[in-house]
């Protein structure tokens, strides 16, 4: 009876690790966009499809979570902003939210929303930033290239960032972490970026009062790399947790602001992933500078059937002005031409 108590309370303790494992947390979203209180799960691989769809944008596979309702369709949100932070299963908050448990979290990306924004606002050039310091993976389109052209992109330029006057070191209790330390540099740089963007984004405000939509896309593993070095149980980590908890709210509260309440904030936290992101990126602790990617996106089906729509058209236009053309220039103006028939009649029987 003793080893049966002990299975049961074993599988209640793994059922429990398994509800209260990674989150999908809303920060701040408009009236507009209803998420549910509650503790539906998540699959890891439909985040992004929860991004498009509370951006109004289709998916191509149907989405049966009822986190997510209809909301206004007529008054979508004019920018999503999604933290993905590795290496801690929950952050505490400081102000209430929504969150999710998710399942089975895997690496992803928002690609797929932001080829539809460029496929449905193209002419409008919305501002699209994806970025992930620790990799120096940097991803900037449209608007974004003149906005956050500054923006501190590679380690190096990361960590002489931090060492300038108006920097976060100067407003921020570090606590038990250090200045002296790479991976502790790492992780406030990190904290430094979320600062830039909406300081940078502040400059231009008419960017955030357009009709386009606007995405950003942010990894931080900073704290993942302090819990391997420092222990997930030490007071460094501890410490950069609630650190990270707070700046991350009040990057939400700023981003939410700038765009005058119609913004999505959603913070996505993963212990681990369940399954290798292969890209090409480097050691965050190399100190020689890398090239960032400064890519564009690449074109779909449909620029090829609008190309042949396009190319067939003027062709049978042009062959049509030709036909005409030849048909007027030999023409007979006394037996073709109804004009002249009708003036002779007329002219006879004067």
């Amino acid at each position: 009876m003793a080893r049966a108590g002990m299975m049961l309370w074993a599988l209640a303790a793994a059922c429990l690790a398994g509800v209260s494992g990674d989150e999908f947390s809303v920060l701040r979203s408009p009236q507009s966009v209803v998420f549910r209180d509650g503790s539906w799960p998540i699959p890891g691989e439909r985040i992004p499809d929860i991004a498009a769809l509370s951006m109004g944008f289709s998916v191509e596979e149907d989405l049966s979570w009822p986190g997510l309702a209809v909301g206004d369709i007529f008054h979508r949100p004019r920018a999503t902003v999604l933290v993905t932070v590795k290496g801690v299963d929950k952050l505490a908050m400081p102000k209430d939210g929504i969150s999710y448990p998710v399942e089975n979290a895997v690496p992803f990306s928002l690609d797929s929303v932001a080829n539809a924004i460029h496929t449905l606002f193209s002419e409008e050039t919305p501002v699209v930033l994806q970025l992930a310091p620790s990799e120096e993976r940097v991803y900037m389109v449209g608007k974004a290239n003149s906005v956050f052209e500054d923006l501190s992109v590679t380690l190096r330029q990361l960590r002489n960032r931090l060492f300038q006057d108006n920097s976060i070191l100067s407003s921020i209790p570090l606590n038990s972490l250090s200045r002296n330390n790479e991976v502790d540099l790492l992780f406030l740089s990190e904290l430094q970026v979320l600062h830039d963007i909406s300081s940078l984004l502040s400059r231009h405000k008419h960017l955030a009062k357009d009709h386009s939509p606007d995405l950003y896309s942010l990894e931080l593993a900073g704290l993942e790399e302090i819990g391997k070095r420092y222990g997930e149980e030490s007071q460094q980590f501890r410490d950069a947790s609630q650190i990270l908890a707070d700046s991350l709210q009040k990057f939400a509260d700023e981003m939410y602001n700038l765009y005058g309440g119609n913004a999505v904030v959603e913070v996505v936290t993963a212990k681990t992933f369940d399954t290798p992101l292969v890209r090409k990126s480097r050691s965050i602790l190399q100190t020689e500078e890398s090239t960032s990617y400064n890519l564009g996106y690449s074109y779909n089906f449909n620029y090829a059937v609008v190309f042949n729509i396009i190319l067939w058209l003027m062709i049978g236009l042009a062959l049509a002005v030709i036909v005409i053309s030849y048909n007027l220039w030999n023409m007979d103006p006394g037996y073709d031409s109804i004009i002249y028939r009708m003036t002779n009649q007329k002219i006879r029987m004067d």
